[in-house]
């Protein structure tokens, strides 16, 4: 992947990871000079790049990510902005490894070379920390591992976009970190070609030559005018292989569960569920109930999508999301500021923006604050149950030996 993401310079490095499924992107960048775009984080690129905000910037002019560089080609500018998201992807996942130091490891964790298969990212001490655990989930969409929303990444700046601060922040205050990866569900493959029809005995009686123009002509028409008007990428049809037990976030979060939080030795084990994670959660609930509360500490959603009720969560897992999740969610009103439940489970609180996108990035130091309280509650409860226990367990002889007396 290319160190410096600086498009203008790099893109036919970066473009050889996915050009097999994007044939749009070896357009030359003449073509559409504002993709010339670099990501400021990167050291090797100019000082007069802001390169300490982590912002998205076209190396010449310094202005903003535009979505609409062809103003009458809808689809070529989305198809340029699925490509900028691939790369963006790519160099998401390079600062996990060398800013974060985390490892990747393959699932299933027995695939072999020949099935499809995903991944997520663990800190070094993920399953050995003794203490605490930090297990991020994203959304639904494109997304993948270590991304919030790529529409923050593209438009506003790494930091509100990545899960890079919540990795960094949860490292500082020694946790184990899991990043899980739970829209990476199938392996995408082009179909092979359908063999091109046999001539019909009515063909025209003009000379082979002659015709071969003429069909070269009428595809050089239609060609140009798809590349013009339509997209310039000459799409195929394809088909999705699901990678075997991680077909669906649901499963995936599950999978995870089974065979690496659940085996971790964490006491205490704290989950950021972002949207559509937050159903993924809750669907543990269901299928884990009893490991997911002997395990987890603290749940912080944040504008969850979950709904108990068509979940079919039970009673006692409403009552464990009362007592131990906090969501926050989208809200005119300011940070924190409790916000009236829609149904009987977690308390609800504002994220102070009304951007579904932005309320992981917004209630970042409340989430970290809500776990140190959920912590220091859980240690207090357990010291006061050692207490009881103890005493117990001092009273327990003296009764027997009184018993014997008498």
């Amino acid at each position: 992947v290319c160190t410096s993401l600086c498009l203008s310079v790099c893109l036919s490095v970066c473009l050889s990871i996915f050009l097999s499924t994007c044939r749009f992107l070896s357009v030359r960048l003449s073509v559409c000079p504002s993709v010339g775009l670099c990501l400021s984080l990167c050291a090797s690129l100019p000082r007069s790049v802001c390169l300490s905000e982590g912002r998205l910037r076209h190396t010449t002019t310094g202005e903003a990510y535009a979505f609409n560089a062809r103003e009458d080609l809808h689809r070529w500018n989305q198809k340029r902005y699925e490509a900028l998201g691939e790369i963006i992807t790519r160099y998401v996942y390079q600062l996990l490894e060398t800013k974060c130091n985390l490892t990747k490891e393959i699932v299933p964790v027995d695939a072999t070379a020949e099935e499809p298969r995903s991944f997520i990212y663990l800190s070094a001490d993920a399953m050995s920390n003794p203490t605490k655990l930090l297990v991020l989930i994203q959304g639904c969409g494109v997304v993948r591992a270590g991304q919030w929303a790529r529409r923050l990444i593209i438009n506003q700046d790494l930091d509100s976009g990545t899960q890079i601060p919540f990795i960094t922040r949860a490292q500082e205050e020694g946790y184990g970190v899991m990043v899980l990866n739970p829209n990476e569900n199938h392996l995408e493959v082009e179909r092979p070609a359908k063999p091109a029809p046999l001539p019909s005995p009515e063909a025209s009686d003009e000379p082979a030559e002659k015709r071969e123009r003429k069909d070269d002509r009428e595809s050089k028409k239609k060609r140009d005018f798809y590349e013009k008007y339509r997209n310039p990428q000459k799409e195929s049809e394809t088909e999705q292989i699901p990678i075997r037990e991680n077909g669906s976030p649901e499963e995936h979060v599950l999978y995870v569960w089974d065979h690496f939080v659940s085996k971790a030795a964490a006491r205490n084990v704290f989950v950021v569920a972002h949207s559509y994670g937050g159903l993924s959660l809750v669907e543990l609930m269901i299928q884990r109930e009893a490991q997911v509360k002997n395990r987890v500490c603290a749940v912080a959603m944040t504008d969850s999508i979950h709904n108990v009720w068509h979940q079919d969560a039970n009673k006692s897992i409403q009552e464990w999301l009362q007592q131990h999740c906090r969501n926050w969610v989208s809200s005119p009103e300011p940070l924190d500021t409790p916000v009236e439940p829609m149904l009987s489970d977690c308390p609800r609180v504002s994220a102070g923006t009304e951007r579904h996108e932005l309320t992981s990035w917004r209630s970042f130091n409340s989430i970290f604050q809500f776990f140190s309280e959920a912590l220091q509650t859980g240690e207090e409860e357990e010291t006061s149950n050692t207490v009881t226990t103890r005493s117990s367990h001092r009273t327990k002889p003296d009764h027997d030996h009184n018993h014997n007396d008498l």
